[in-house]
């Protein structure tokens, strides 16, 4: 007796999946079954690390721009003195507590409190554009952040 096409091609898948031992068998359900979750898993994966990729992009982008912004910044005052009289009057209170102890002179260290505590009486807002005034003097950013600190105390 002949077989047809069609039925011969089912017996030999037949005897395919039936030879199968039953480990094979549990492979094979296990893959059908774990799959489309480790293709799942496969994205999410790939997902994080492009989120990984755009975070550090965005940081090296970040970084180069504050470069960018310092050597603007550098360049526009490379003939400027303010820097320089900044640094004069910030020193001048260390160097008249420097010469009211070498030469002992409380009297010099009194009239430095007093100018301080004079100073600390100006209006905030002068305070604040004075603060400002300094620190983009120096090329110091964040003065908002060191204010809100100053505010806390």
């Amino acid at each position: 007796m002949r077989l047809n096409a069609e039925a011969s091609l089912s017996l030999d898948l037949s005897r395919n999946v039936i030879g199968v031992g039953v480990n094979q068998r549990r492979l094979i359900v296990l893959q059908m079954l774990l799959g489309p979750a480790m293709e799942l898993g496969k994205e999410f994966l790939q997902g994080k690390a492009e989120e990984k990729k755009a975070i550090q992009q965005r940081k090296i982008s970040q970084i180069n721009n504050d470069a960018d912004w310092e050597s603007k910044m550098a360049a526009a005052s490379k003939d400027s003195w303010k820097d320089e009289f900044f640094s004069i009057i910030l020193a001048m209170p260390l160097i008249a507590v420097a010469y009211g102890v070498a030469m002992d002179n409380p009297a010099v260290i009194e009239r430095l409190d007093a100018a301080f505590d004079t100073l600390n009486t100006l209006p905030e807002w002068y305070q604040y554009l004075l603060f400002v005034a300094v620190t983009s003097s120096f090329g110091i950013r964040g003065a908002d952040k060191i204010m809100n600190m100053r505010k806390n105390k």
